[in-house]
């Protein structure tokens, strides 16, 4: 057991210690707090010592319902046009948004191995702010937003929520090359929303369209959720993993295929038989054979498969005849 706990871990500890890449850093980006004295002091005082008539053991504090707005794009190594409006890509009636992004940098080496750019990640929170100031019409404060390589996540509240905000951390886990680089793997995000505990996990998992390929996501998975730790922080009720949250969203590119034929994929796509192709979704069959994410819920699709597309259109690659260099990809989810 010594000699092959010794093959996993060597790689890990040589490129974190050649490459210093420190993915676990806690650091993020967020909007300063309000220099009100009063709402700063919230942050740090739970929901029940604000009230001093109920004797603490006996006082529960009153459900608050919040929706919330989550979604994620790969968006291809592209940096968006400056006339790209990310109000018309989502909710306006929400009171949290979490956008995740995938491959805001192309993953070469240079990105990989290099300093991340910082330039790209301002971009797209410069681009949401101007979409909630104009489509939500409401202010709203960026709490956490966090990047590792080409994975993003970044979280919204509304500006009267944002003092009820505690414990806002982050946790890197790097599934990439060497089982370490931060090419594939997740951002996770947790905060205290009055007494309810938020965990958001951003994943970018293991490519590959190969028969047994979705078991290298299986593990991307199991590594994410086991490896994945935050800071204990002030309060010691605060959970450190991932699952010993009270609410917990998965979101990102997850690669999974559809366990189908190309010919039969495609001409499915077509039909907008949405159901068929789900009943043979690499992820849905992988949970429902407990082998990954068991007991997890996935919302309903009722829209077709979103890869691959040719940028800026509708036509999924494959699509076109005659371009000699193009790959042969599949449309799944």
């Amino acid at each position: 057991m010594a000699g092959k706990h010794g093959e996993v871990m060597w790689p890990r500890l040589v490129a974190n210690k050649i490459l210093k890449k420190r993915l676990g850093s806690n650091n993020f980006v967020a909007d300063i707090p309000s220099n009100n004295n009063n709402s700063e002091a919230l942050l740090e005082i739970p929901l029940f010592a604000q009230s001093s008539s109920v004797p603490n053991a006996f006082y529960k504090p009153p459900t608050q319902n919040y929706k919330v707005f989550v979604s994620t794009w790969n968006v291809g190594g592209v940096a968006p046009n400056d006339d790209l409006d990310m109000g018309d890509l989502m909710d306006i009636s929400c009171d949290i948004y979490v956008f995740g992004f995938q491959e805001i940098v192309p993953l070469k080496a240079s990105n990989v191995f290099g300093s991340e750019n910082r330039k790209i990640c301002s971009k797209w929170n410069s681009m949401i702010r101007e979409a909630l100031k104009k489509k939500v019409k409401q202010n709203f404060k960026c709490i956490i937003s966090k990047q590792m390589v080409g994975i993003m996540i970044s979280i919204w509240v509304r500006s009267d929520l944002h003092p009820f905000i505690r414990s806002p951390s982050v946790s890197c886990i790097g599934c990439g090359i060497m089982s370490c680089l931060g090419n594939k793997g997740s951002v996770s995000v947790r905060f205290r929303l009055h007494e309810t505990s938020f965990c958001f996990v951003c994943t970018h998992l293991a490519s590959g369209g190969k028969e047994g390929d979705e078991k290298n996501r299986n593990q991307n998975v199991s590594d994410i959720l086991c490896r994945t730790t935050f800071p204990k922080g002030p309060s010691l009720d605060l959970p450190k993993k991932i699952l010993q949250h009270d609410r917990v969203i998965l979101l990102g590119d997850l690669n999974y295929r559809v366990s189908l034929p190309e010919e039969t994929t495609r001409l499915l796509v077509e039909r907008k038989d949405w159901e068929s192709l789900l009943e043979n979704d690499q992820l849905k069959m992988e949970m429902m054979d407990g082998q990954v994410l068991e007991g997890w819920e996935e919302g309903n699709i009722k829209f077709g498969p979103t890869y691959k597309y040719y940028r800026n259109s509708e036509v999924y690659y494959g699509s076109l005849h005659g371009l000699k260099s193009e790959k042969r990809r599949a449309p799944a989810w």
